[in-house]
C-alpha cells in the first residue's frame, strides 16, 4: 500500500502564512488591549470579578494551542458573512467603548473574532474555535438587575442551610434574614458571600476541564456539567459554616481576616478536586467505559 504525503511547509511559506495574520493581530491588540488594561485597574480588582484575568489567560492559551488550525484550514472562506459579523461586532464595540458599557465592549470580541475567522478561513475553522469563543462569555460582567435577582435568594438559601446544619450540630445559632447570630457574634452573609462569583468561576474552570479531557461520551460530559453548580453552591455553604465556626471559637477578628479571604480560594480548589473525583468515578463505571471504547474504535 502506498500513500502520498503532502510536502512539509517551508519556513518561507510558513512565514508568509503568518504574515497575513499580523495586521489582524495588531488591529485586535489596538482595540482590546486598552479594554483589558482598564479592566485590570477597575472591575477585575473587585472580588466578584477576580476570575477575569484567569479567563483571559486561558483564552489566549486556547487560541495559541489551536494556532496550527489557522494555517492548515482547507475550507473556503465566507467573506461576506465574515465581514458582516466583524462589522456588527465592531459596532457593538464602539457603542460599548463610547458609552462605557463593559458588557458590550468585551462581548464584542465574540462576533469580531468569529467574523475574522469566517472571512479568513471559513465555517470549519470557526467550529474548531467554538469553545474559545464561548469561553469569552465568562469575562462578561453580569447586568446589575441580574446580580440583584440572583444574589438575594442565594444569600437566603446559604444562610438557611448554614443555620440548619449548625443547629443540628448543637451550636447556639439563630438567623434573622441573612444575619447569623452565633454566641455573642452577629455575622452578615454579604453579597460577596452569596456564592454568585463562585458559581461563575467554578463553571468556567469546570467546563474548561471537561473540554480539555475530551470525553467522547456525551452522558459523562452532561453529568459532569450538571454537577458544577451544585458543587459550587455546596462549597460556599461549607465556607460560610467554616467562617461561623472560626468566629465562634476564635473571635470576630479571626473570622474576618486572612482566613476569610483564604477560605474562598481553598474551597474553590476543593470543588475542582471533587469534580476530578466524580470524573474518575464515572470513568470506572462500565457503561461509560464501553461507550468510550466504541467511540474510539
Amino acid at each position: 500500500m502506498s500513500s502520498v504525503l503532502a510536502p512539509p511547509h517551508s519556513s518561507r511559506g510558513l512565514a508568509t502564512d503568518w504574515m497575513c495574520w499580523l495586521p489582524i493581530g495588531i488591529g485586535l491588540a489596538a482595540l482590546y488591549v486598552p479594554t483589558f488594561v482598564g479592566l485590570a485597574h477597575g472591575l477585575w480588582t473587585q472580588d466578584e470579578y477576580m476570575h477575569g484575568p484567569i479567563v483571559l489567560a486561558v483564552l489566549v492559551w486556547l487560541i495559541w494551542q489551536k494556532r496550527v488550525v489557522l494555517l492548515m484550514a482547507d475550507d473556503r472562506p465566507w467573506m461576506l458573512w465574515g465581514v458582516t459579523c466583524f462589522l456588527l461586532g465592531l459596532l457593538v464595540y464602539v457603542v460599548g467603548r463610547s458609552q462605557d458599557i463593559i458588557m458590550f465592549e468585551v462581548g464584542s470580541l465574540i462576533p469580531v473574532l468569529a467574523g475574522v475567522l469566517l472571512a479568513m478561513r471559513g465555517p470549519a475553522t470557526v467550529r474548531q474555535f467554538i469553545f474559545p469563543l464561548f469561553f469569552i462569555a465568562f469575562m462578561l460582567p453580569l447586568p446589575g438587575f441580574l446580580v440583584d435577582a440572583l444574589t438575594a435568594p442565594l444569600k437566603q438559601h446559604v444562610s438557611a442551610l448554614a443555620e440548619s446544619f449548625l443547629y443540628q450540630a448543637g451550636y447556639p445559632i439563630a438567623r434573622s434574614g441573612v444575619v447569623l447570630l452565633v454566641g455573642p457574634y452577629q455575622l452578615l452573609v454579604a453579597d460577596a458571600c452569596s456564592g454568585l462569583h463562585s458559581l461563575i468561576s467554578m463553571s468556567a474552570m469546570g467546563l474548561l476541564y471537561i473540554y480539555l479531557m475530551g470525553h467522547r461520551n456525551l452522558a459523562r460530559n452532561a453529568i459532569l456539567a450538571s454537577t458544577l453548580l451544585p458543587i459550587a453552591f455546596a462549597a460556599n455553604v461549607v465556607r460560610v459554616i467554616a467562617l461561623v465556626l472560626v468566629t465562634y471559637y476564635f473571635g470576630d477578628q479571626a473570622g474576618q481576616g486572612f482566613i476569610h479571604d483564604f477560605s474562598g480560594i481553598f474551597l474553590f480548589v476543593v470543588g475542582l478536586l471533587l469534580l476530578f473525583g466524580i470524573d474518575g468515578l464515572l470513568g470506572r463505571l462500565r457503561p461509560f467505559q464501553a461507550k468510550m471504547k466504541e467511540g474510539r474504535a
